[in-house]
């Protein structure tokens, strides 16, 4: 077994995806009236009203600590397109048809940037909502369509990672869960990071 997630880094991203979860709750619990007994589940309209921009903040400022965790390796490079190009194979399990890539593969980094933008532009055009006073009345539709885009992207987003992380590449959320990984899982998922982590 080799690490492959570290506490801090473990910590990072379960703060981040339960901060998200209660934002997604919250935020489909005031979409539609059909989902407002999500907003009774979590302790009715008032408190989620509450409590909905002030985890959407700590939801911004985990993702934050997040970028600072794993820039260097969530950078789009050239090795990426050809893995996007042999994409369908990593959904059939023939990681040995698709390039070697580095601790996450493209399309582990395509989700990271959605998340990522999508974070900030969920916080600007929230802070608007969050206080309607100050907002310009001609600004405000323009804030909620943008509030509303960018939460479609990242629930989209959201759904495919974990799909793709329970289903389609077992072994991914106990990583998560434990931090480590047999090396038989780090070479047939990743085999760059695995020769680098280990010089094998």
């Amino acid at each position: 077994m080799i690490e492959r997630y570290p506490f801090h880094e473990r910590i990072c991203h379960w703060l981040t995806g339960f901060a998200y979860l209660y934002c997604l709750a919250t935020g489909l619990a005031f979409y539609s009236p059909y989902l407002f007994w999500l907003a009774v589940m979590l302790g009715g309209g008032p408190t989620s009203r509450f409590w909905h921009p002030m985890v959407g903040v700590v939801f911004v400022i985990a993702t934050s600590w997040m970028h600072q965790i794993w820039r260097g390796d969530v950078k789009i490079e050239a090795a990426d397109k050809e893995w996007l190009d042999k994409a369908k194979y990593y959904v059939q399990n023939e990681d040995e048809k698709v390039p070697a890539q580095g601790k996450f593969n493209a399309g582990q980094k395509i989700f990271y940037w959605a998340m990522f933008y999508g974070a900030f532009l969920l916080l600007l055009s929230g802070a608007f909502m969050w206080f309607p006073e100050y907002t310009p009345q001609m600004l405000r539709p323009w804030m909620i369509i943008i509030h509303e885009g960018a939460a479609l992207i990242t629930i989209g987003a959201f759904i495919i990672h974990v799909y793709m992380g329970v289903f389609t590449v077992p072994g991914s959320v106990d990583a998560m869960v434990h931090g480590f990984v047999s090396k038989d899982w780090a070479k047939a998922h990743h085999r760059l990071w695995f020769q680098q982590k280990t010089g094998e």
